[in-house]
């Protein structure tokens, strides 16, 4: 048996913008110069409060914790309001149903995201029960820490080496490579391919369709 855990934000499903103007709202409300999307998109995949303390350039610390609380509030108004969920990129919900549909592979998740926002994208695109194991920054330290990875394979009883990780960032390749897992980087989203092949990535894709002939 096989191992494959996917990112989500930036691999599975296109979040930048929602993200973009949920941070932009929050600086906002502190009396912060508005981040540049390019600044947003380089710290997609970490923990939210690290994610903001890195776009501040300092540590973790109550102003910080109250932004990401803030964050968090823009979030969730967004949602109750209708906005739209996050959409899936070309060729992902058919890549992730033929992997589970296989016999040697297992799929999970390991995400930035909370367990709820995590949940909901799941939930609205209809895999949430293509997935056996899952782990969110609720669970785990923020990547690159390789606690997700190690914890999945745990779950799955399948060892880091026949688990392959997919994701979008150089922190997604910097997990996998600590834990000993393979790393596949894609190049659709917010991480130049050039940062993900120094990172360690041991594949980088510009299909879909390729991460299946990988695995």
């Amino acid at each position: 048996m096989k191992l494959a855990l996917f990112d989500c934000d930036g691999t599975i499903v296109d979040s930048a913008a929602v993200i973009h103007a949920c941070m932009e709202r929050t600086f906002d409300d502190f009396g912060m110069a508005r981040p540049a999307l390019s600044h947003t998109k380089s710290i997609i995949g970490l923990t939210l409060d690290i994610a903001i303390a890195r776009m501040l350039d300092r540590p973790v610390d109550p102003e910080v914790a109250a932004m990401t609380a803030r964050y968090k509030e823009h979030f969730m108004l967004h949602r109750q309001n209708g906005g739209a969920l996050e959409p899936a990129y070309d060729g992902l919900l058919p890549l992730i149903s033929a992997l589970a549909a296989r016999d040697d592979v297992i799929l999970g998740v390991v995400t930035g995201k909370s367990r709820r926002g995590l949940d909901a994208i799941l939930a609205h695109h209809g895999i949430t029960g293509l997935f056996f194991t899952t782990r969110t920054a609720d669970d785990c330290p923020s990547k690159p820490h390789p606690a997700m990875v190690l914890e999945c394979c745990a779950e799955a009883g399948i060892d880091p080496e026949r688990t392959t990780v997919i994701g979008d960032a150089v922190y997604d390749m910097q997990m996998a490579v600590s834990a000993g897992a393979r790393a596949v980087g894609v190049s659709w989203g917010y991480g130049p391919v050039e940062a993900l092949r120094a990172a360690g990535a041991h594949h980088v894709v510009d299909h879909a369709d390729e991460i299946a002939t990988l695995i």
